[in-house]
């Protein structure tokens, strides 16, 4: 099984690129970090094509729950903000209704 390993990279492809064009738009950086954003997400599109899923739905949905989850890491590392009980107690409910989905016979 393939997932484990292709949702954080994907998930650490899909932040960096949308940060990259973040910092773009909102922090003022080089307009030339907007390709380095655009072939991120790029990126994070094939390494979801690598999970093994009979609909690109569930693929997704099952996603969802590991995103949730490294947007908080990358805020702490990155940002610098540290997330909360509130923020740790949704993202481990998501990863367990991620772990539902995944768990399909």
């Amino acid at each position: 099984m393939i997932a484990p390993l292709a949702y954080p990279a994907a998930a650490l492809a899909e932040i960096g690129g949308c940060f990259a064009i973040w910092s773009v738009l909102r922090l003022g950086a080089s307009s030339w970090w907007l390709a380095v954003g655009m072939g991120s997400l790029a990126l994070f599109a094939w390494l979801l094509t690598l999970v093994e899923a009979e609909a690109a739905g569930r693929a997704f949905a099952a996603y969802g729950g590991v995103y949730i989850a490294a947007s908080l890491g990358w805020m702490w590392a990155v940002e610098g903000v540290a997330p909360d009980g509130r923020d740790l107690l949704g993202a481990l409910l998501c990863l367990v209704g991620a772990g539902v989905i995944l768990a399909r016979p």
